[in-house]
């Protein structure tokens, strides 16, 4: 079976320093791999380098079997969606209108029905019509993750997707992420809650220092 993601002995560089050092990791289609560390260890920088937005300086990254360095942007946006740490928002556009977002290509009618539809999954139904400005900050991210599930696609990696939710709506996103990989999706997350992560998560990717440590069960990899 075609991997949904790979990585082989990838590294990164930022200047002489090595962020990431010859990680190898493989994700299949119905499995959620939590990655963990410390702050500053390389979870951030193993999900862009596996999507292609970090340039490597030695290895490669394998999105379902193919070249990340030979896709272009509506390929490599086909075949994996992104929800990055980051979660500001330039324009106070309706809720519905930032979840459409994640149906590129799709017509104006089909992308508003699947926004409508992750939000209601996220629990803001009542909320499509509210700009995004004008919502909490958990609230916000609630309609970014929503964007992220209107992708449908075969990879979703989220990064710190439980960060400034309450603990309902950390649960609640976290089940989310399971049903995404019971409809065949692979999921891809970090996550500083350990006790979240082995919870949600079937594997947990342990990274140290730019390097995978660890790659396992969630008892196996949660060692002292």
């Amino acid at each position: 079976m075609t991997a949904a993601l790979s990585l082989h002995e990838a590294t990164v560089r930022r200047g002489v320093v090595e962020v990431l050092k010859a990680a190898s990791l493989t994700v299949q289609a119905g499995e959620v791999v939590g990655v963990v560390g410390p702050n500053g260890a390389g979870k951030t920088t193993l999900l862009r380098a596996a999507l292609g937005l970090a340039g490597l300086a030695a290895g490669r990254a394998e999105l379902g079997g193919r070249d990340v360095a030979s896709l272009n942007e509506a390929t490599r946006a086909a075949l994996a969606g992104y929800l990055p740490q980051e979660r500001r928002v330039g324009w106070n556009l309706p809720a519905w209108r930032i979840a459409s977002l994640g149906a590129a290509g799709k017509p104006p009618v089909l992308a508003q029905a699947a926004a409508l539809k992750a939000l209601d999954r996220v629990g803001l139904s009542g909320l499509a019509d509210r700009g995004v400005l004008d919502l909490s900050g958990g609230e916000r991210a609630r309609v970014l993750l929503a964007r992220l599930l209107v992708t449908a696609a075969p990879l979703l990696v989220a990064d710190e997707p439980a960060a400034g939710l309450d603990p309902d709506a950390q649960l609640l996103s976290l089940d989310l992420f399971r049903e995404e990989a019971a409809r065949g999706a692979a999921v891809v997350l970090t996550l500083h809650d350990l006790g979240l992560a082995a919870r949600a998560c079937d594997r947990l990717v342990v990274v140290g220092s730019g390097r995978i440590v660890a790659d396992g069960a969630p008892g196996q990899a949660l060692t002292p």
